[in-house]
This record gives C-alpha cells, structure tokens and sequence, in this order.
C-alpha cells in the first residue's frame, strides 16, 4: 500500500458515489480509501458496502455519531487507520481526474506537503455528471462542461489543462499560496503525527489552514500542484456555517501564528481533558 486516501462525507451519498468511481479510474493503483464519515445515516454506509462490490481498491469506513460538525476528529481517526506511510487528503465532493493520485505520488518528497484545489462546478453540471461521464474523462474536460453549462473563463479553465508544460509553469507564477487545503492535499503520516495531527476544537472555518501552518511551523514545507492534481468539486450547501464557529477558530489559528505552534493538546493524543 503505497497510498491512503481521506476525504470526509456527510449524509451525501450521491456525491460520495460519484467521487469513489472517479478512484476506481485512477491510473495509479496501489492506494487505499478512507472514508472520514462525520455521522452519516445509514445510507451512507449501505452505499459503501454496494460499491466495495465496484471497485478495485479497498475501502474503509471511519464512522462516528453525529453530534455536530466534528470533522478534525474524524480525521484525526481515519488517520489512524491508514496503512500508508503517505497520506493523500481531500473531500467527499470532489471527483479525482484519471492522474490525481498518480500526481500526489510522482511528487511527493521528504519535508514537504503538497498544496492542490478543486475546480469548482455549480449544481447544474454536479447534478448532471454521470459514472459513464467519469469513466470517459468528459466531466474533466472544458468543451464538454462548457457545452453543458460551464462559464467560460480563461484564467479558472486552466486549472483543467492537460499540458504538462502550462501546468508546471502554472504551479509556478500563480499568486495562490501553497497552504494546506483539505480538499486535495497530501503528507507524510510521520509529519502529521508530530504535530498531534487536526486540532479537535475546530469547527468549519480555517481549520486546515491551522493543521497546515503547524506543519511549517515544524520545518515542513510546501509544494504547489493545483494545476496538475486535479479534481472537481461538486456544489453543496454549507448549513453548518456560523459566527460563533468562525470566531473560535479565528482565536485558535492566531495563537498558533502568534506562538509559532507546532503540537496542539487536541489533536490525536490527548494531552489535557
């Protein structure tokens, strides 16, 4: 097992769907599935266990109750069932182009972490993109999304190219910082445990930026790759959105820029009660 793959799902068994064929199609072989599952129905899991009956690759099911939006402790225990000495994390509404993985392996490298994206879709095309449309490619291609709908814009609709040329030069003069973004990027399992991995008392907001910037903090750079390890990401509403959430993790993030923290007590190992 050379790779373990996490990305987090909730109650949304359509898009999990979707984003398992896009794994059964990759051109790199040899990873595992983690599936971060922050309290789903049961749906979830019976759609899981069809599609272990699909696919090439195994499949793990991380489950926990629901209780709210938990995902760093979802995370942090799907971390611990991985079987890869290197992680590749993203979500459960992100389809992974046919080169995804094989890009997350390619580049890897000792003291470092790789930074992706998502090419975003609106809910019109996530609706509309079908096992046979990832199977074919064409849900990653501009003509076909833009003959079903897509924007036209030159700048964005290059993250989808496939000349590896423009992308690298992409990777390279794009003003987007290569910080830790959860719905594609990749690190060594050591790296992540010394840092007591995601920090449990974050809600949605700016958590993966947090778990990122200790990662620099403890000597780990970045490496940009959003032009070269491509996903999409299908649209969704984000209910679990709120002040309260997004100003405790504003105060949580700033302690750790301020201290230049590495370790956090609420992570993987807990260090306090």
């Amino acid at each position: 097992m050379q790779l373990s793959v996490i990305f987090t799902t909730y109650n949304s068994p359509l898009w999990l769907e979707k984003v398992l064929w896009g794994y059964q199609h990759q051109k790199f072989k040899y990873f595992e599935v983690i599936i971060a599952d922050d309290g789903s129905t049961p749906e979830t899991a019976n759609l899981i266990k069809e599609m272990r009956q699909k696919v090439d690759f195994p499949i793990r099911h991380v489950w926990h109750e629901d209780k709210g939006f938990r995902k760093c402790e979802i995370l942090n225990k799907a971390i611990l069932a991985s079987n890869a000495d290197y992680l590749v994390f993203s979500d459960g509404d992100c389809i992974p182009r046919e080169d995804f993985l094989q890009a997350h392996f390619d580049n890897k490298r000792i003291n470092y972490f790789l930074s992706g994206g998502a090419f975003r879709l609106p809910m019109s095309l996530s609706t509309l993109i079908k096992p046979e449309n990832i199977l074919s490619q064409d849900a990653f291609e501009k003509k076909w999304l833009i003959k079903n709908g897509l924007k036209r814009s030159f700048i964005k609709n290059l993250k989808l190219t496939k000349n590896k040329f423009l992308a690298g030069l992409m990777n390279h003069i794009t003003p987007t910082t290569a910080s830790w973004n959860g719905n594609n990027a990749s690190a060594w399992k050591k790296d992540i445990l010394a840092i007591n991995g995601f920090d449990e008392r974050m809600r949605y907001g700016s958590e993966d930026r947090e778990f990122g910037e200790r990662l620099m903090h403890n000597g780990i750079k970045s490496i940009q790759v959003r032009y070269i390890a491509v996903c999409i990401h299908l649209d969704h509403s984000r209910g679990y959105v709120n002040q309260q959430d997004l100003n405790r993790n504003a105060a949580i993030r700033k302690e750790t820029k301020e201290k230049r923290k590495v370790w956090t007590d609420f992570g993987i190992q807990k260090t306090v009660e």
